[in-house]
């Protein structure tokens, strides 16, 4: 097995860190029952956080639509994400509330302790988190 190389090619290392006013919403939407490109994008969200945060930035992590099944599984010691899973849960917002019902993860986000957010009161639902709230804060929202 080859050996990752510490140079990189696809960003300047002399592009400045981000400041400490600037703000990340990073979005959980893949479906853990969608296998490995899925574990993928949740990597890829808790190591963005994790980059982001130690650059001084805000983050905040939301998880919505599938993605609201994953704070159950990644609060397992045994998932291979949780250690870093726990290094950002901080960071972790909540679980969009609607989605939880909607896809059957409430109980798992609660019994994991993360809040169930309703800010954006969609009709039909229990609510949702409000992505214009976010924007109109300041944050950059990425979805993964």
């Amino acid at each position: 097995m080859s050996s990752c190389s510490t140079a990189s090619t696809a960003i300047n290392p002399s592009t400045p860190h981000a400041e400490a006013s600037t703000k990340f919403a990073l979005l959980v939407l893949s479906d853990p029952k969608a296998g490995e490109e899925a574990l993928g994008r949740v990597f890829n969200a808790l190591a963005a956080a994790y980059e982001f945060r130690q650059t001084g930035a805000e983050v905040s992590i939301i998880f919505q639509g599938t993605g609201t099944r994953w704070p159950a599984l990644l609060s397992v010691a045994s998932h291979p994400l949780h250690g870093l899973f726990q290094q950002v849960r901080s960071l972790v917002a909540g679980v969009s509330c609607g989605c939880a019902d909607v896809f059957g993860a409430r109980e798992g986000a609660v019994q994991s302790g993360f809040d169930l957010i309703t800010d954006n009161a969609v009709p039909g639902t229990s609510g949702l988190p409000s992505l214009a709230t976010l924007s109109a804060n300041g944050f950059r929202v990425i979805s993964f």
